[in-house]
């Protein structure tokens, strides 16, 4: 099957996003434009690790580049649902973010998962491979890359409460924690 890439410089809107009840979500990023809708799945760790490494990103962009981006942009805080139908496109297997200088965008790319290839893991990546798996592009610009960081932040912590001991989320039936050797208290 050909290698679908969707592609959106810039988005009229791009999320993070959930679907289900905590304890049983389904995270989503969804971007739009130009009269279509891309939802892609993930893991709550990958919504988490992303807004985490765009923050990192855009700190290193001001620091070591002085670009121009700001610390907040409550005016591009989206806090609407989803677009619906939800209609996944593809499990997203891998993240990639990189800073455009000459524009001052970040690109956020969501790669399928995918059969991995055999071999060493420092090996190069086969291009054929690679080049089978779906992909989100996004260009967005700083202030909405923070008001993204926003709302994943936000997104990710909306989950079940942590146990103050283990760190495990805490299930509304119970919890079973390790620092208790298994015991219900």
């Amino acid at each position: 099957m050909p290698r679908r890439v969707y592609s959106f410089e810039p988005p009229e809107r791009f999320i993070a996003g959930t679907v289900g009840e905590p304890g049983d979500r389904t995270f989503y990023l969804q971007a739009s434009g130009g009269g279509r809708t891309v939802s892609v799945a993930l893991e709550k760790v990958q919504v988490a690790l992303l807004a985490e490494r765009l923050s990192a990103l855009l700190d290193e962009a001001r620091r070591r580049l002085g670009a121009d981006v700001p610390d907040g942009a409550p005016e591009l805080e989206d806090a609407a649902p989803l677009d619906t139908p939800i209609e996944e496109e593809f499990r997203v297997g891998t993240l990639g973010l990189a800073w455009e200088g000459d524009s001052s965008t970040v690109v956020i790319e969501a790669t399928a998962e995918g059969d991995e290839p055999e071999g060493e893991e420092d090996e190069e990546p086969d291009p054929e491979i690679d080049d089978t798996r779906d992909m989100l592009r996004v260009r967005i610009s700083a202030a909405a890359a923070r008001a993204f960081i926003t709302r994943a932040e936000r997104v990710v912590a909306a989950g079940r409460p942590p146990c103050p001991l283990c760190g495990l989320p805490l299930d509304p039936e119970g919890h079973i924690c390790p620092r208790h050797n298994g015991y219900r208290r």
